[in-house]
């Protein structure tokens, strides 16, 4: 059974739900069924070296990373 993520039209609640094949999805706040599914994230497992994770943009240290501060 999977698992999906939702957020009610109705109340702005985002929340994940095991769905079967015949499950009537609501919210688990508000309890109406106007819901939608949204994207889900997903996670990647490490397998090697890890990338070396950037600090700063370069020119002006924004620890966003490079570009966030929009210089050049």
């Amino acid at each position: 059974m999977p698992i999906y993520e939702y957020v009610c039209k109705s109340c702005g609640h985002p929340f994940e739900e095991l769905v079967q094949s015949d499950t009537k999805v609501a919210c688990p706040t508000c309890k109406h069924e106007d819901v939608e599914r949204t994207l889900s994230a997903f996670a990647v497992g490490k397998s090697g070296r890890e990338a070396p994770v950037p600090v700063g943009c370069g020119s002006c240290g924004d620890p966003r990373g490079p570009g966030a501060c929009m210089r050049n």
